[in-house]
């Protein structure tokens, strides 16, 4: 027996999601609060692209810069835990002949440091490597850098670097995203997003990892903030499949995925017509990357078509992760076309103490990268790739010189000065910029701060930092913030 339907009036109506209700009733309380406050062009937080534009079918298909560029790709060394830049280029006789001495109260002087406790009012601290100039600059690497001072008229050492964080975390996404503060789009982001990527079946930002841990703060420090997701960075495994879950599940044929990819595709366009959500374009054009990644991923991490004097050249041993194979993949995706290409290598953070001390662990770090730094430069050039390439080396802040009240040998976090350094796409090779005070310090000439540094990456890449501007919560934001002057001296 069918039992009769409920005529009570009481009854409610079927239910409804939240966002059902406010997608269909434009003229609820929803719909009439929101015309109220904002105009009709700021109900998105980017203007819609144009017909036929092609931006819809493909949100990372290349883009014009503003301006001729001199680079057309990026590889950043980012050396986790900022490097201890008086121990490895910035060489100081003075320091070392007033090795334990008191350091001077006008240095310190309203500073603030990590480790207050164990840094305020330490002794001085003056290095303990052997230095020698190298090359027709005379650019001074000490013997931690063996290999990497074989490239040295190959690189810009610019010595006056500043950021304004000095805890690992806030200075770590302070040096990605111009802002030490969570929801900002890292540079490889807005790279992305201004130039789009030469790449059709790998992403156009890609982060490799080596080293005992991840970096500090994690993916926010590839992320895209308020950007669409599919300028953010993907990061690719050290060893097996560089992606997890790539492959089919058993069953799956490739005839059955494409039939799913195209119904989810077809769903998608119907709802990204009915709202006008750009994020669903950016989603669409994950599953057709995912797809086409099946098989170029694979093909990317296979190291057996590389010469053995090139594996030579890196340092790699065979199906060992390391800094040296990411190396050399980092140039296999400049090679197929990836735009941003970030290796994160930790652990830099040498305040002494067990794992991070200046005798033995900072020597371990130094050797792990050194011959792949150096041979990444020499390969590109080789290649001919380095002109349209440009390599970037440092990590979040440098250290102090003073030691730290620890049982080893350490510096505490330093952000005044510190060193980093360039290669190829249009930088001026063999060059030193800035200058340090005699105890290394200050910066006393060409301070070039963090906003300076992007303001420059972007410039050598046919991008006007004032230019790249992304309209969020009625405000334009850029990566350089308010701030940034593109360094002349860096430009060839």
């Amino acid at each position: 027996m069918n039992p009769q339907p409920n005529t009570d009036s009481a009854q409610p109506f079927d239910p409804a999601s939240r966002r059902h209700f406010f997608s269909h009733c434009a003229m609820g309380l929803g719909g009439i609060a929101l015309a109220s406050m904002l105009e009709r062009s700021r109900l998105s937080a980017a203007p819609a692209p144009a017909p036929g534009s092609g931006s819809l079918a493909d949100p990372m298909a290349p883009k014009s810069p503003h301006f001729t560029p001199r680079a057309k790709n990026v590889i950043y060394l980012f050396m986790a835990g900022g490097p201890s830049q008086l121990d490895l280029f910035d060489y100081k006789p003075r320091l070392i002949s007033l090795n334990g001495q008191p350091v001077p109260e006008s240095l310190i002087a309203g500073k603030r440091f990590a480790f207050m406790d164990s840094s305020h009012g330490t002794k001085l601290l003056g290095t303990r490597r052997a230095f020698a100039q190298h090359g027709q600059s005379g650019a001074w690497v000490s013997d931690l850098f063996p290999h990497t001072a074989g490239i040295v008229d190959d690189i810009t050492l610019v010595k006056s670097c500043a950021a304004d964080l000095f805890n690992h975390a806030p200075a770590k996404l302070f040096m990605n995203t111009g802002s030490g503060q969570f929801g900002r789009p890292s540079m490889g982001s807005w790279i992305t997003y201004g130039l789009g990527s030469e790449s059709q079946n790998l992403p156009g930002f890609v982060v490799l990892q080596s080293g005992p841990r991840g970096p500090r703060g994690g993916a926010v420090n590839w992320g895209t903030g308020f950007l669409p997701t599919t300028y953010q960075g993907v990061p690719f495994r050290g060893n097996g499949d560089p992606i997890l879950n790539l492959a089919n599940p058993k069953g799956i044929t490739a005839t059955r995925q494409r039939q799913a990819i195209d119904a989810i595709r077809d769903l998608n366009l119907q709802h990204a017509v009915a709202t006008g959500d750009a994020e669903i374009h950016t989603r669409i054009a994950a599953y057709e990357m995912a797809s086409r990644m099946q098989s170029s991923a694979p093909e990317l991490v296979d190291l057996s078509g590389e010469s053995e004097a090139t594996l030579k050249l890196y340092g790699i041993e065979k199906d060992k992760p390391s800094f040296a194979r990411n190396c050399l993949l980092a140039r296999r995706l400049v090679e197929r076309g990836s735009r941003f290409i970030q290796l994160y290598h930790t652990n830099w953070d040498s305040h002494g103490g067990p794992g991070e001390n200046l005798e033995v662990d900072f020597v371990a770090r130094c050797r792990e990268v050194d011959q792949a730094q150096a041979a990444l430069v020499t390969d590109l050039k080789q290649r001919g790739l380095l002109k349209d390439t440009l390599v970037v080396w440092g990590g979040e802040f440098g250290r102090t010189p003073m030691g730290e009240n620890r049982d080893t040998t350490g510096r505490n976090h330093h952000i005044d000065a510190f060193t980093m350094w360039f290669a190829g796409g249009g930088t001026k090779a063999g060059t030193i910029i800035g200058e340090t005070d005699e105890l290394g310090f200050n910066s006393v000439t060409d301070r070039a701060h963090v906003h300076d540094l992007h303001a420059t990456i972007l410039h050598l890449l046919g991008l006007d930092h004032k230019k790249l501007t992304f309209r969020f919560q009625g405000r334009d934001f850029r990566l350089t913030d308010v701030h940034g002057n593109v360094i002349q001296k860096l430009l060839a």
